[in-house]
């Protein structure tokens, strides 16, 4: 993946670049950037939406159809896995050796911040990966550490950034906050840990930590992503995009549309959800028609791609991190589990009025009285209403949280009954109901029915090379924070 920094991308490979020690933290962190952006906001988005149910597959083509069946291989998630290691994380812990030589504070945050948001994701794809022992030139096969206590180790390592920050520092050159000194990143950071903290709420009790973040109330005021920074340019499109939309790579070939199970939660008898028209395009019919799960209709007479509607992209699109909404939903579900249901029914609602402020589009009031906030129901009626949210900002994090919460729950209808595969006349949309999930057409048999792929596998560039990857546990253990 190239992005709008090409220069950057590859200053640690380069035979011809500058050594290390001429490398500025200006220099580097805008390449740490897109790298994090072109995995994250690229390859996880992807096979985050095909798991979460927010895509299905196109006809024709079987580029994703193993992740339309719940299906992710060891060797296709390994790219990911060495990326944000070798390009993000080797290159975060250089920034962090230089700005705390220099006591350069504010950069010190920022490095420590996506390098605890990196550790993150790793640990919510993977359950257990290499931490107190990686990045070690000496130690080819680092020990898997488990991810809770990654987890609370770089919650401290954040603290302790924290502790030596103040709002006022300048931080290094940088995509994400480019005009903002180190106020912006604290703000970034308590986020980040109001959601690691909140996707520990199942397995340890995180009241007095969230209520600490709750009580400073310093949280982002708006989306943290990276945006402003891409081009109608090849090279400098936004990755996601420039993957799956743009012509620049000599193809026009349609994989990612949406899925029934969006479509059909979004547009009912009765109500549409004035999100849809800012997440999705409408098929060549002036519809929205979602496809399903585990199949790319083979040998079609009715069903081809111009049928299916697609999600909506642009060459400018943000590469979304933590949003307004998404922190919103926390705190609701914060106050739902410890607080007040009077205070979690404000934050539900805030929650919904920041995802439709996002996709520029009014009518979360409607959305609201449709879909009430309930306390006997929080983690249905948060889980549902964050789904929703997240499939025009974040599909790889709305698989997180239906992992987490359990909802959107699979329902009675299988992907067999909405569809026949040697029949094109049997396509019954009607029989889904809405906000819940379904079992893939033709779906991976170490998943299941009825059940959701909880990881991926360790990917082969660490099985084949470090003898002390931990066997893997199953596609359907979940990681700690599932259990």
């Amino acid at each position: 993946m190239v992005c709008s920094c090409d220069d950057y991308l590859d200053v640690n490979d380069n035979p011809n670049s500058v050594s290390e020690e001429q490398l500025s933290t200006s220099l580097m962190m805008p390449a740490v950037e897109m790298n994090l952006a072109a995995n994250y906001g690229d390859y996880l988005r992807i096979v985050g939406g095909y798991l979460s149910q927010h895509f299905a597959h196109s006809f024709g083509t079987s580029n994703y159809l193993d992740y339309s069946k719940f299906q992710v291989s060891a060797t296709r998630c390994s790219g990911m896995y060495s990326d944000m290691y070798q390009r993000v994380l080797a290159n975060l812990k250089t920034i962090l050796e230089k700005s705390e030589a220099t006591e350069d504070w504010g950069t010190y945050l920022a490095a420590t911040t996506l390098r605890a948001f990196t550790l993150q994701t790793l640990v919510d794809c993977f359950g257990e990966i290499p931490y107190t022992e990686m990045l070690d030139v000496n130690n080819t096969a680092p020990k898997y550490d488990d991810g809770k206590t990654i987890y609370e180790s770089v919650i401290a390592e954040i603290d302790a950034a924290l502790a030596k920050a103040s709002a006022s520092d300048w931080v290094c050159t940088n995509f994400l906050f480019p005009s903002e000194k180190a106020g912006a990143w604290i703000q970034f950071a308590n986020a980040l840990k109001l959601k690691m903290y909140m996707r520990m709420a199942a397995v340890m009790d995180v009241k007095d930590k969230v209520s600490a973040l709750v009580e400073e109330g310093n949280f982002p005021e708006s989306d943290v992503a990276f945006a402003g920074c891409w081009a109608d340019k090849s090279g400098e499109m936004s990755p996601y995009f420039a993957e799956e939309f743009s012509p620049n790579w000599g193809s026009n070939q349609i994989n990612v549309v949406a899925n029934l199970a969006i479509i059909g939660t979004m547009q009912t008898s009765s109500y549409t959800d004035p999100r849809l028209a800012a997440f999705f395009e409408k098929n060549e019919s002036g519809n929205y028609v979602g496809g399903l799960s585990g199949t790319n209709f083979p040998n079609t007479k009715a069903f081809k791609s111009a049928y299916w509607c697609r999600p909506k992209a642009s060459y400018d699109m943000p590469v979304n991190l933590i949003t307004v909404s998404e922190t919103e939903f926390f705190l609701a579900e914060y106050y739902a589990r410890y607080g007040s249901a009077d205070k979690a029914k404000e934050h539900y609602n805030a929650a919904v009025a920041a995802s439709f402020a996002s996709a520029g589009v009014d009518g979360a009031d409607g959305y609201i009285a449709k879909n009430p906030y309930n306390q006997n129901e929080y983690a249905k009626c948060i889980g549902i209403a964050k789904w929703v949210a997240l499939a025009g900002t974040n599909d790889f994090e709305a698989w997180c949280e239906v992992r987490r919460l359990n909802y959107p729950a699979f329902g009675n209808v299988k992907g067999s009954d909405l569809y026949n595969l040697q029949d094109d006349a049997t396509f019954k949309p009607e029989l889904y109901m809405p906000g819940t999930l379904y079992t893939p057409i033709d779906y991976f048999g170490e998943v299941g029915v009825n059940k959701l792929l909880e990881r991926l596998p360790y990917p082969e560039s660490s099985t084949t090379r470090n003898a002390n990857t931990p066997e893997f546990p199953g596609y359907t253990e979940p990681v700690f924070w599932g259990k």
